[in-house]
């Protein structure tokens, strides 16, 4: 009977520890692929304080597509460690409330990597994620540019972003010291939406659409938004709002597909 017992105690506790643990990321051999999803530790629009966050519907509503088709997901920020959801949270949109009570899920966006544990060649492709924390910490960090640079000219990897996740590839260079949105068609979260009047706007440190143009990149962006608008030209996909996450996602397995 004691043992009986026993059996259940350890049953019961091996559950409950089994969900506070983070989820474990497939293994390469294990998946079709492995994606790098890059976001922001910012909490504020810049050194305001007016609060600010990665919008949870981009990262989850991407990440759902790549699970659902077998590849694995790590997530890399600045400074490793917890990202700030801030207001982007929405409860009544089933799968956001979802992915927002899986304990193992959350533990895994809140125990981010830090760049230096990262290596490019475990990757196929980077996903920038949005939200306003974008706009500050990954434009400029030299040691993210690098793993993307690295996975685009090296393995022949997918660059992709979605809303203000476009402020991460303003920046980048290719080995030839060219931007790499220099003749390519890129989206992002367009001026025409920005409320530029608000105080948070003020803070930003650029316009994502005057940089991309400013760098030889041809931004270009649907007039009606909120509807999925998503870009693809060569290796770079690139997406206007939350919601195309679940398209850019989608884009990016297919342009796999086509990969040698």
């Amino acid at each position: 009977m004691k043992n009986n017992v026993l059996w259940v105690f350890l049953c019961l506790f091996s559950g409950m520890f089994a969900q506070t643990l983070p989820e474990k990321t497939a293994s390469i051999g294990q998946s079709k692929g492995s994606i790098l999803f890059i976001m922001s530790n910012a909490k504020t629009y810049g050194d305001s304080d007016i609060e600010t966050g990665t919008s949870f519907a981009e990262i989850v509503y991407a990440y759902d597509v790549f699970a659902k088709h077998q590849y694995a997901v790590d997530f890399v920020t600045p400074h490793g460690g917890p990202i700030h959801l801030g207001h982007y949270y929405k409860a009544k949109d089933t799968l956001q409330y979802r992915y927002y009570h899986d304990s193992n899920f959350m533990a895994r966006i809140n125990s981010t990597l830090k760049p230096s544990e990262i290596i490019p060649s475990n990757y196929d492709a980077v996903y920038y994620v949005g939200g306003g924390a974008a706009m500050y910490q990954v434009p400029e960090n030299e040691a993210i540019q690098k793993i993307v640079m690295t996975l685009y000219e090296k393995q022949n990897g997918i660059v992709s972003a979605v809303c203000h996740g476009t402020a991460g590839i303003v920046n980048l260079k290719t080995k030839d010291g060219e931007y790499l949105v220099n003749n390519k068609r890129i989206n992002g979260f367009p001026d025409a939406f920005e409320k530029m009047e608000r105080p948070y706007y003020k803070e930003f440190p650029f316009s994502i659409e005057k940089k991309i143009n400013e760098h030889g990149g041809h931004f270009a962006y649907s007039a009606n938004g909120w509807d999925g608008y998503t870009i693809v030209d060569d290796r770079i996909i690139t997406g206007q709002d939350p919601t195309a996450s679940a398209s850019v996602a989608r884009q990016v397995i297919k342009a796999l597909g086509k990969n040698p």
